[in-house]
């Protein structure tokens, strides 16, 4: 796939796709954006002493290097489980600077994210554990995860440059007003909360708990 390197306001870079006409971030700021959606509204509100993340499209890595720091931080284990069809090359990956604004020590724990083997268990750093698998979660009937997560980052391109992404089949597997309707008739409870810069409002889905 052909991609481009581009910075975003808060100097952190972001890849654009061509053939897509879009870019896996905001350019209000990439690393902005993935704390503000993913960890603050996501990852934080999980209360468990251990969690089980799935992440729709592994994409540059930042969501996993962030939840990785929030691990550390927090000695919490979390398991990630991350699902990509397109992965990054290790070459275009070792170009990205997340660590070098995040924390320049952990450079190399940013590369191994990429470098880690597809379809097998890495235990990445202390409390972090990942495991990529390559496959199109398009058709959800690929995957058949083992168990039930506690987190799930749904990070695919947006509805109108990723249509089949954003089914009902695949909110069902996994546990922008249709998007809603379609959570809650999976099941979930959904709420709305402001979103990063540059986006007005953004969507959490909590699992209805099935006790009586």
């Amino acid at each position: 796939m052909n991609i481009k390197f581009e910075i975003t306001e808060d100097g952190s870079h972001t890849l654009f796709v061509p053939e897509r006409n879009e870019h896996y971030h905001s350019m209000h700021g990439a690393i902005q954006e993935s704390m503000h959606v993913y960890i603050d509204a996501g990852l934080r509100h999980c209360v468990k002493s251990e969690v089980k993340v799935l992440e729709i499209g592994f994409g540059t890595g930042l969501n996993a290097f962030l939840t990785l720091l929030e691990a550390e931080k927090n000695s919490r284990k979390i398991d990630f489980t991350s699902l990509e069809l397109y992965p990054v090359s290790i070459t275009d990956a070792e170009k990205l600077n997340y660590a070098e604004l995040i924390d320049p020590t952990r450079k190399e724990v940013f590369n191994e994210l990429h470098k880690t083997g597809w379809g097998k268990w890495n235990q990445v750093a202390l409390y972090f554990s990942l495991l990529k698998m390559r496959l199109d979660f398009s058709n959800p009937s690929n995957f058949h995860p083992e168990n039930k997560f506690d987190v799930v980052f749904f990070d695919a391109f947006a509805p109108e440059k990723q249509p089949e992404m954003w089914t009902q089949a695949i909110f069902d597997k996994i546990a922008k007003g249709s998007v809603r309707r379609m959570l809650q008739a999976a099941g979930f409870l959904v709420e709305r909360l402001p979103g990063p810069p540059g986006k007005r409002e953004m969507l959490r889905a909590v699992k209805r708990s099935t006790a009586g």
